[in-house]
């Protein structure tokens, strides 16, 4: 590795190159002064430099007691919706711990919502006109309400009773009653809490969600609360001293009826995001007066659903039981397990029971009283523990069903041997099976392009999809020029023309490769449509960056494949997690239920060694004579902010010809000093300078725009009007209705690790201040580091923090059932 590119400066003795000081670097407010040259570089590994990606909170410090008297809408740490991954999240001691659930700043980094803040306000003026196109954000709305009703039909299917557990005894068999009581509509005894497994059913034939139609209008194809019902939740806000601006929210979230709602259970405001148990405490002592107490049942009702609902923000679909009442008890509820009873008897939440070891025998009836199975008790919010079954049960379809007749054996045989080494193997493997699992690093990806490209030749309806619109492009590009054409459902022959040059705009157009993002495919604004019973239109899905799939996702993806399509699920294990609750892909690696191909293509070069060598916890220094890997020390805030500007704005295109719009910076949080907020006010000084007539953003101004929780497309500023603004993505034209543009665009120079994942730039510049290492983990530096093509400066401010985070410090622990949930539907391999 090396210092910064081409030094301008003359260093003294025994220095690595000092890093350059070029004239006529703009200086932005609380930079470094000039003249202050960065110091040799370090001896440990890459340079020692630290991260932390704003995700991981503090425990939280919320002390036990009564009914708090705190303001509603407050400034506190929010929950970064893009930023949930590898996250601890509800402390046992009773605070919110990990990315994207934090209580409190850390280090000086405050998490906030990646996707529920912009940062910037919009600042268009007129208002905006109904749609003609229903928006992309609202296109997977729609879907994904669509399968949310599907959940509940499922559920309101199993209404037979519980017939296992005849062999329970003890506290097992009490924990069963407990469950017939709430399914009766009784409440269980104080002491229970949880149920049985319910009986596992066969896989069965899922109820698809049908295509978004195409003729739903703009804004008023998704309409907000009626005004009458805002005016009324005001008057009630009102009363009990919260923000009126809460109003349209509190209308939303509660539906019609929301004031009378809201004035039965002042506790329902916790149900806004954004809004914190003392907040909600505070209104409620408004409101009731001296009928407020701390163990009020509606009081621990909500904060048991609160708590649920952090958990999944910081990655979990449930919590086991110890983890939820401690939080409880911190937060001023007298007696916890009767809040979480109280939740499951109102089914606001769901209990399950699942054994320790999945592998030991039921308990015989003639064994001793008090004879029973290991088991750990799990609290869950309904719609994330009913989307991993439907999760569970779909995937189980795919393993069970026999696979189309698409091509003969000798077919699929000839297509494998045309390949080599792995790219071979996952053919063999897809041929044979309904489900596969492929695993590797950037350089693998020319092993499912090679499998897409044999599927095709052999008549499948082939398709791939990725998480972002960028990793589309790049996977795009190793398909080859003119794949065959292919049959629809229908019969009718389509001919597929696949160029091999990309869009002069920088995104390849739509349609014209067998590729797409998840939520196009989802929302049926790219891929290949549905057929007539709702399901994909094709033969083969080939999911890439599957990492980044959260379990609501991964459950819409796998009950819209048709019988006997196959799937496979690709990607790198050692990044980041999804933003949203479950780590789909890990589990599933871990459960061993179907094939699994590793890939054996190494990354190539300086920076693939780096990249791999922290895959697997070693932070090894290497060669780099083509300034592939660059080390930057500083030794403040200011100094960072200074560096990371004149890296992108000078540097690093003098010296290696990448222009600054196809430098990425990748920084740990949106907060603090050397933030994204920070880094991104003084790269726009230096390279976009302009008054931000549109609500801070001008006309060229970098932006990521996440059209939902944890999606982030890199974009373009290309001016604003009474619709909105108007962005370019992908080259893609996004209009972005006023008052969405506050909470979901920032501007794009800089980013975090979360909202960069499933993305690549031709050079990254990973800023590691050194206020932010409680946040430091291995899978943080892997993506951060593994988003550079060519290119990659650490602006290193953490010193021994990395080596040590990369070798000790692995991904944050989920809790899921998704494991034994596919142990009881699939058998395991051999």
């Amino acid at each position: 590795m090396s210092t910064e590119p081409e030094p301008t400066e003359k260093t003294e003795p025994g220095t690595r190159g000092a890093a350059p000081e070029p004239e006529g670097t703009g200086e932005a407010p609380g930079r470094a002064t000039d003249g202050v040259a960065a110091s040799a570089g370090t001896d440990e590994g890459a340079g020692g430099a630290s991260v932390a990606d704003g995700e991981s909170g503090a425990a939280g410090g919320e002390a036990a007691g009564g009914v708090s008297d705190g303001p509603v809408g407050g400034e506190e740490p929010e929950a970064d919706a893009g930023e949930g991954g590898d996250s601890a999240g509800v402390d046992a001691a009773g605070g919110e711990a990990g990315e994207g659930v934090s209580a409190g700043p850390v280090g000086g980094v405050e998490p906030e919502a990646d996707a529920g803040e912009g940062g910037d306000s919009a600042g268009v003026d007129a208002d905006g006109a109904a749609k003609a196109q229903l928006s992309e954000a609202e296109a997977e709305l729609a879907a994904q309400r669509l399968e949310r009703e599907r959940i509940a039909r499922r559920k309101a299917e199993k209404q037979r009773p519980v017939d296992s557990g005849a062999k329970l005894s003890g506290k097992a068999a009490d924990l069963l009653a407990a469950v017939r009581a709430v399914e009766s509509g009784a409440k269980p005894v104080a002491a229970v809490f949880s149920e049985p497994e319910p009986p596992r059913r066969p896989a069965q034939e899922p109820v698809r969600p049908r295509p978004v139609p195409t003729e739903a209008t703009g804004t008023g194809g998704v309409g907000g609360p009626a005004p009458e019902t805002v005016e009324a939740v005001q008057r009630v806000l009102a009363e009990g001293g919260a923000p009126k601006a809460l109003a349209s929210q509190v209308a939303a979230v509660l539906g019609e009826g929301a004031d009378e709602e809201l004035r039965a259970d002042p506790w329902q405001l916790l149900r806004v995001t954004g809004v914190r148990p003392e907040q909600a405490d505070g209104f409620a002592r408004g409101l009731l007066g001296a009928e407020c107490a701390p163990d009020d049942e509606r009081r621990g009702r909500a904060v048991t659903v609160w708590l649920l609902e952090q958990a999944a923000l910081a990655g979990h679909t449930v919590l086991e039981m110890p983890a939820l009442t401690a939080p409880l008890a911190q937060r001023g509820v007298p007696d916890a397990d009767a809040a979480v009873q109280s939740t499951i008897a109102e089914a606001e939440a769901l209990v399950f029971q699942d054994a320790l070891d999945p592998a030991a025998p039921e308990p015989a009836e003639d064994d001793e009283e008090g004879a029973e199975r290991p088991v750990r008790i799990l609290v869950g919010l309904e719609r994330y523990a009913l989307a991993e079954e439907s999760l569970a049960d779909g995937l189980a379809r795919l393993i069970n069903s026999v696979p189309k007749e698409d091509g003969s054996a000798e077919d699929w045989e000839r297509a494998a041997a045309s390949a080599k080494g792995s790219a071979a193997e996952l053919i063999r493997a897809v041929a044979a099976g309904g489900l596969v699992l492929h695993t590797g690093g950037q350089a693998s990806l020319a092993e499912p392009a090679a499998l897409l490209t044999a599927a095709r030749g052999l008549g499948l309806r082939a398709w791939a999809a990725t998480h972002s619109t960028l990793g589309r492009d790049s996977f795009g590009a190793l398909l080859q020029a003119d794949l065959p054409s292919v049959s629809g459902s229908d019969g009718a022959t389509r001919q597929d023309d696949f160029p091999s040059v990309t869009d002069p705009a920088g995104g390849i157009p739509a349609g014209t490769r067998p590729v797409a993002t998840v939520a196009g495919l989802l929302s049926g604004a790219e891929g290949p449509g549905r057929d007539g019973d709702g399901a994909f239109d094709l033969d083969l899905l080939v999911v890439l960056d599957a990492p980044q799939l959260d379990v609501e996702t991964a459950a819409l993806l796998v009950e819209s494949l048709p019988d006997g399509a196959r799937l496979v699920l690709g990607g790198d294990p050692a990044v980041l997690w999804s933003a949203g609750p479950g780590r789909v892909f890990a589990d599933l690696l871990a459960a061993q239920i179907c094939p699994q191909v590793a890939s054996r293509r190494p990354d190539p070069g300086p920076l693939g060694e780096l990249v791999s060598g922290i895959g697997i916890g070693e932070l090894n220094q290497v060669e780099a004579p083509g300034k592939e890997v660059v080390i930057v020390p500083v030794r403040d805030a200011g100094e960072a902010v200074h560096r990371t500007v004149q890296l992108v704005a000078d540097s690093v295109p003098r010296a290696l010809g990448v222009p600054a719009e196809e430098t990425q910076v990748i920084t740990p949080g949106h907060g603090g000093a050397v933030g994204t907020r920070a880094l991104n006010a003084a790269l726009k000084e230096r390279l976009n300078p302009g008054p931000g007539r549109f609500g801070g953003f001008d006309p060229g101004d970098r932006v990521a725009y996440s059209p939902a929780p944890g999606r982030t497309l890199p974009g373009r500023v290309v001016g604003a009007d009474a619709d909105g603004l108007h962005l370019t993505c992908a080259g893609e034209p996004v209009v972005v209705p006023k008052e969405r543009v506050e909470q979901s665009v920032r501007h794009g120079w800089a980013l975090t690790a979360h909202q960069a994942v499933g993305c690549r730039w031709p050079a990254v510049v990973a800023v590691l201040p050194g206020d932010a290492t409680q946040a430091l983990s291995r899978p943080w530096v892997y993506t951060a580091f593994g988003r550079a093509d060519r290119h990659l400066s650490v602006v290193q401010g953490a010193e021994q923090a990395l080596p040590r985070a990369v070798a000790e410090i692995p991904a944050k622990p989920r809790t899921t059932r998704l494991p034994v949930l596919l142990r009881t539907q699939t058998p395991t391999p051999g």
